[in-house]
């Protein structure tokens, strides 16, 4: 049976007010699964208001900042004892392992926590001016409506960093879906009235970028806008701010280097490597997808990682010995077959892969690893979202570190390596927002993350996120018993 799914706006499940739907697809099947609201002005315009009410007049403007950590515990604790259910739901809309959509609902819960613990810890400054008859003290106060967007992948993750810092800080969201699979997102919404969050607090539209994104994100009543996904929206998005002087945040994705030193320990470096390109099937914003070895070890590493790939069991996303499941989109498998083939006419050698995992079905792909002569292929420099790792060779530091950082890219990187000063001096000179050291892939809730160059910037996650989230007012108070002079008359 195909699911009819509705839209969350001033704490009613609604159609769009055209009635216009879209159909998304279970990845492992290529079968329509479910009908999702596509969403126009009007809902938009809706959503907004609705927010901008709760947040200005409503009852969530009326409580203290205990009340909302309240509100946001009880969200968390829902999120960790329906997991399985929104895990289910998320695997059977974008593919992703069940194993996986189910542990990283549970966890995501601790942001919730985290931001809940921090609603009332929120506080301003006294100010030391020079001026004896003044005292000077400021305020924290809420943007007002946020709008949030996220992409379909890791989405009940990214609602959270912008979400859990937003309600903290006494605001109210509007939340856009991917177009691809944002069913768990409307699963997560039957959460809040649950929690005790008010009508209009949060809201949830589905649709395109043009109307529904586009709307949303240039709307005069929006103050604040984090967006998740790739440059070419991120664009829009810069464009459409400039009608409503909205703050922006931006995390863009990118091409991470994995900078493997001979010193390492292989056997660890090569599992955070396959992990970091080949769990999720790559579609992850960090995927270690830019593989930087030493040339003393490059040939071992890359015939163990040619050992572990060719091993991964892909197949149902929902079967526990399942390793790897499909890719979301048709888009993606296109581009990442044309890439391939554009890079094995420039000269890369298919070390393994390269080509659709037909058994499993029409969306799969195999685990590819391509070990590129030269570091200027367009594959090495561009997100593929997929699970295809490109593989350079290098001798010295300063030679690594040159690769590591010529990309147009800056979110993560990770290092391996047993010699401590190497480690930050790399950690140090690497050119992204977010360094992992013999590790990859880590988070929490108290990490702040984000990007530089075209990977975005601004920071989600950690308590600074919730600052982010205010602004600060200024009050001057005269404490003199003298009058107010008269500027008119000569002292």
């Amino acid at each position: 049976m195909v699911q009819d799914y509705k839209m969350l706006i001033d704490g009613e499940w609604v159609d769009a007010s055209g009635g216009a739907t879209f159909p998304s697809l279970n990845p492992a099947t290529s079968e329509v699964w479910a009908t999702v609201p596509e969403a126009g002005a009007e809902d938009v315009d809706r959503a907004v208001r609705a927010a901008h009410w709760a947040c200005h007049e409503g009852p969530w403007a009326k409580m203290s900042a205990t009340e909302r950590g309240h509100c946001l515990r009880r969200l968390a604790d829902l999120l960790a004892d329906r997991s399985e259910h929104l895990g289910e739901v998320e695997t059977r809309d974008t593919g992703k392992m069940f194993r996986e959509t189910r542990w990283q609902a549970k966890y995501i819960s601790e942001f919730y926590h985290f931001y809940a613990g921090a609603a009332d810890k929120i506080a301003g400054d006294t100010l030391p001016v020079d001026k004896p008859d003044m005292f000077v003290f400021t305020n924290r106060e809420p943007l007002g409506v946020i709008a949030a967007v996220v992409p379909w992948n890791s989405q009940l993750f990214l609602a959270a960093v912008k979400i859990g810092p937003a309600l903290a800080a006494g605001n109210s969201v509007v939340l856009k879906t991917s177009e691809h699979a944002p069913a768990v997102i409307l699963e997560f919404g039957r959460l809040l009235a649950e929690a005790g969050i008010p009508d209009g607090v949060v809201n949830i539209v589905t649709g395109h970028g043009d109307p529904c994104g586009k709307v949303l994100t240039s709307h005069p009543l929006v103050a604040r806008i984090s967006f998740t996904g790739g440059p070419v929206a991120a664009r829009h998005v810069l464009m459409n701010a400039a009608s409503n002087f909205a703050e922006v945040s931006l995390e863009l994705g990118g091409k991470s280097p994995f900078i493997v030193f001979g010193d390492a320990d292989i056997e660890s470096a090569v599992n955070g490597a396959v992990a970091g390109i080949f769990g999720a099937s790559g579609q992850s914003c960090v995927a270690g997808s830019r593989l930087i070895v030493h040339e003393d070890v490059a040939d071992d590493f890359i015939a163990r990682m040619e050992r572990v790939a060719t091993g991964i069991r892909i197949g149902d996303p929902m079967a526990e010995d399942t390793e790897m499941g499909p890719l979301c989109t048709r888009g993606q498998l296109e581009t990442i077959e044309r890439e391939v083939a554009r890079a094995l006419e420039e000269g890369a050698r298919l070390v393994c892969g390269g080509r659709r995992a037909e058994a499993a079905g029409e969306m799969f792909y195999e685990p590819t690893i391509l070990d590129c002569p030269r570091p200027d292929l367009r594959i090495v420099d561009t997100e593929l979202f997929g699970p295809v790792l490109s593989v350079l060779r290098f001798r010295t530091e300063q030679e690594a570190l040159e690769l590591a950082n010529d990309t147009v890219h800056g979110l993560a990187a990770g290092i391996f390596t047993r010699d401590s000063a190497r480690a930050l001096r790399m950690s140090r000179a690497v050119r992204a927002g977010i360094v992992w050291v013999n590790t990859y892939r880590a988070i929490s809730p108290v990490a702040e993350f984000g990007g530089m160059k075209n990977s975005g910037h601004g920071r989600e996650s950690g308590f600074q996120a919730v600052y982010d989230y205010t602004r600060p007012k200024t009050v001057w108070m005269n404490i003199s018993q003298d009058p107010v002079a008269n500027p008119f008359q000569p002292r």
